[in-house]
């Protein structure tokens, strides 16, 4: 196992009202020297969380939603921030009531997936929603989200259409196939 790096310098350089880039002065176990930067967390307490619904053994529910940092719109899974102290199934609850229209009666944490581990420290919880029924809560989203349903012996010919494109997603979604045969 190698040591970690020793932090040499650390300072924020750059903040907006989403982000902080955060440069790291790091010194290597070999004496070597690099500055790094990352996105940095910002000490809300708010853990991320994806939503997988499953309609049943073959079959996931899909959201549209507005990317800006693609321009365009994305089909992806339910996805957003658990508030500070709210439990990580209810917020996966919530979130997939305010995105898809539905709720579930059975809610299972799958894993945890890092979303960029070489310049940001966030994760995001992966969340198998099950026995799924109609509620909608109101969200933040600025208009409402169209859905679909993606048989799983589709996921090949979708992770290589020009609207779905969230790596994270895709991964969550190869996982429940493997998840699903060993269930």
């Amino acid at each position: 196992m190698k040591t970690k790096p020793t932090i040499l310098d650390q300072k924020i350089v750059a903040e907006s009202r989403l982000f902080r880039i955060e440069q790291m002065a790091l010194r290597f176990s070999n004496g070597a020297e690099r500055v790094y930067e990352r996105l940095a967390p910002r000490g809300t307490g708010h853990q991320a969380v994806m939503v997988i619904p499953l309609i049943n053994d073959n079959e996931v529910v899909l959201v549209q939603e507005y990317a800006a940092g693609t321009n365009q719109y994305e089909w992806s899974l339910p996805k957003g921030l658990v508030e500070p102290g709210e439990d990580i199934l209810v917020g996966a609850n919530r979130e997939l009531q305010e995105e898809a229209g539905l709720a579930a009666q059975q809610l299972k944490e799958l894993t945890e997936f890092s979303l960029s581990p070489n310049y940001m420290s966030h994760k995001m919880k992966v969340v198998l929603a099950e026995d799924l029924y109609p509620s909608r809560l109101p969200g933040d989203e600025p208009e409402l989200l169209d859905t679909c349903r993606l048989p799983l012996d589709q996921l090949y010919e979708w992770a290589i259409r020009a609207d779905f494109t969230e790596a994270r997603a895709i991964a969550a979604l190869f996982y429940l196939k493997e998840f699903l045969t060993k269930r």
